[in-house]
């Protein structure tokens, strides 16, 4: 069975966003059982954990001894695994892959960029200079995203892990309306949350705090 890494605790704006979210939710959708890992601050600097993550984060998973880090790999590795996540055609795993950077590579940065003002200097000076910048640079790439998505359900023609990223990516900014604010990326993004498998995935980890916090 895959074990999976997972934080004890985290800040409250944290809880919902924290990345072994995007595993849970592939092994939910491919039906894949799996356990918890659940590490705190002095268990990520360990030497057994950072074998299975270089650099102390989470998630990772250990699949039977074989071990992997970083979260948008391992959604892959699953995805591959099956075709409920990836188009059988080679040409449509490759699309999809190339929107899984996308969502990884492209949108990911400044969403988390204007994030990261927003929660933890939104009062310094050089952070109010800042943050007009950056709040252009997401809407520039989510209304790229946005005219992309205009006619279609999904990113390709069916649900697919470059969805499932691109979601977790879009939940990010919730200081704001950076993404409520363009219909399209929110319908999309409600979509893709109204799965069953994503809700599963929530629960279980914010399941997993409250378990820590009981």
């Amino acid at each position: 069975m895959i074990t999976l890494s997972a934080f004890r605790s985290v800040p409250p704006f944290a809880k919902g966003l924290v990345r072994d979210l995007r595993v849970r939710w592939a092994l939910e959708e491919t039906g894949q059982p799996y356990q918890t890992l659940r590490i705190g601050q002095d268990d990520k600097d360990t030497p057994a954990y950072r074998a299975m993550q270089p650099f102390g984060q989470v998630p990772a998973i250990d699949d039977d001894g074989f071990t992997m880090f970083e979260s948008a790999a391992i959604v892959m590795r699953i995805a591959e695994q099956s075709d409920v996540l990836a188009p059988s055609d080679a040409a449509g795993r490759s699309r999809m892959i190339a929107w899984m950077f996308a969502a990884m590579n492209t949108i990911e940065p400044p969403i988390q960029n204007l994030t990261t003002i927003d929660l933890f200097d939104p009062n310094e000076d050089w952070a109010k200079q800042r943050r007009p910048q950056a709040l252009a640079m997401a809407q520039m790439r989510l209304q790229s995203l946005a005219a992309w998505l205009n006619d279609r359900d999904y990113l390709e023609d069916r649900f697919t892990a470059a969805d499932l990223l691109m979601t977790t990516v879009l939940r990010i900014p919730r200081q704001c309306d950076l993404v409520a604010s363009i219909p399209v990326l929110e319908a999309y993004r409600l979509r893709c949350e109204a799965r069953p498998a994503f809700k599963r995935a929530l629960d279980a980890q914010m399941g997993d705090f409250e378990d820590m916090a009981a």
